[in-house]
């Protein structure tokens, strides 16, 4: 829907992007902020969150949507659009390591005693034993967990609001870039049915849905299976970094190689480079040094599950334009379903791994984990992983846009655009004349 009203929203002095940018910035600050408030109130904190969490995720989109179709106001040279998407997802993912070391330090030094499971402590006083641990829990921990949460929030809304500024104030949308002057609008759900009709968009959004899902499995769960699973209780932070880091630092090497070996051979070597060194943390025996290895090779990939399917998508979007010259106007839509499918897999992701661990017995704070918990914590960051992959593999290699078509697209479009520039100055010609 937003992709939708931004594609009819007219264009002004900061263009058609910018003002749902700048509108939307900060009212999500507010409501992420919010998120992390304890509201003083004995019921209602379930409707609380929700409302406020269902509002923030709204805003987000309203900033992400265009954010993202940025990239097609840009230019319309492919070169210069796939080298913006490259910078654009290396400070993506640097704002990632950013937040993660902001949360996790400030959060991090407030220590949460864990709760022993009652099997440890004995059957016979089970009850007693766990009474006795609550009421000793240090409540000052649960008020400075509280402080330290909404620091964090308060700093990532800064952070948030800054970046905001720097791209309204560095960024201009060039309207010639992405129109036709032949274009003609057509409706909200005919463009919709184009779109999802254009058969490279339906294989790249497969490609990507499945690859994404697999990522966001093993980063929502690595934390979860480095403390229980591995026993690097007080180390995941610095391997959740590590993979951020290594990530954030191999995006311009895919950038590199995307352009010397074309992205189709890009994305299968990015992607299945990772699946090696997954399958080697789950079989291995815990081991700080290939756990730290393995983040690092997972890193290189999570950098090409970033970059590749966005650098793709310019591509299907000019391929769109030479099958339907007559409609214009698009882009938001297609990236705008980008978006909703990374939602939608971070939402499937913690689906599964919340009801797969709920279902395998995992108990929140525990110390320790039943062996249950632990072999599904390896198949959450392994063997379905590994699946997803070489799902989105298979798909991807169903995606038609190579090289060389990509070379012919660029020159039709090219084309394209002298034909209709050269008849819109005849028709201005023939209008002069007549007056």
């Amino acid at each position: 829907m937003v992709g939708f009203f931004i594609s009819k929203t007219s264009w002004t002095r900061f263009g058609r992007l910018m003002p749902w940018i700048i509108f939307s910035t900060p009212f999500a600050v507010i409501s992420y902020f919010l998120i992390w408030f304890v509201p003083d109130i004995s019921r209602g904190q379930v409707m609380w969150y929700l409302v406020f969490y269902c509002i923030f995720q709204t805003l987000v989109t309203c900033f992400h949507v265009p954010y993202s179709a940025l990239t097609m106001f840009i230019s319309r040279e492919q070169s210069e659009r796939d080298s913006a998407t490259a910078y654009r997802m290396t400070v993506e993912v640097l704002g990632t390591v950013l937040g993660t070391a902001i949360q996790g330090q400030i959060v991090g030094n407030v220590v949460t005693p864990c709760i022993e499971s009652p099997l440890f402590i004995g059957k016979t006083n089970s009850s007693v034993a766990m009474e006795e641990l609550n009421m000793t829990h240090d409540t000052g921990s649960l008020t400075d967990t509280r402080n330290a949460y909404m620091i964090a929030a308060g700093v990532i809304g800064g952070l948030y609001i800054l970046c905001a500024v720097i791209l309204s104030v560095g960024v201009r949308e060039k309207r010639e870039s992405s129109e036709l002057r032949s274009d003609e609008p057509v409706s909200f759900f005919q463009g919709l049915k184009l779109v999802m009709n254009h058969g490279a968009y339906i294989k790249l959004i497969a490609g990507f849905l499945f690859t994404s899902l697999a990522f966001m499995l093993l980063e929502g769960n690595f934390a979860l299976f480095c403390t229980y699973t591995l026993g690097f209780r007080n180390e995941f932070q610095n391997i959740l970094l590590a993979i951020m880091l290594s990530a954030t630092l191999t995006i311009p090497l895919w950038q590199w190689f995307l352009t010397r070996f074309g992205k189709k051979t890009a994305v299968y070597v990015g992607m299945s480079s990772a699946i090696p060194f997954l399958i080697m943390v789950a079989v291995l025996d815990s081991n700080l040094i290939i756990t730290y290895i393995v983040a690092v090779a997972a890193g290189i990939s999570v950098a090409a599950a970033f970059l590749l399917p966005w650098s793709m998508l310019p591509d299907v979007i000019d391929d769109f334009k030479l099958q339907h010259p007559n409609s214009h106007g698009h882009e938001a839509i297609f990236f705008s379903f980008y978006v909703f499918f990374t939602k939608f897999t971070s939402g499937v992701s913690l689906g599964i791994s919340t009801l797969s661990l709920d279902f395998a017995g995992y108990q929140t704070r525990g110390c320790s984990q039943p062996s249950e918990v632990n072999f599904t914590l390896k198949m959450l960051v392994s063997a379905v992983p590994v699946a997803l992959i070489l799902l989105g593999l298979l798909l991807f290699k169903l995606y038609p846009i190579d090289e060389e078509k990509r070379r012919k697209n660029k020159k039709a479009l090219q084309d394209l655009r002298e034909e209709s520039n050269s008849s819109s100055e005849s028709d201005n010609t023939e209008l002069a004349s007549i007056v």
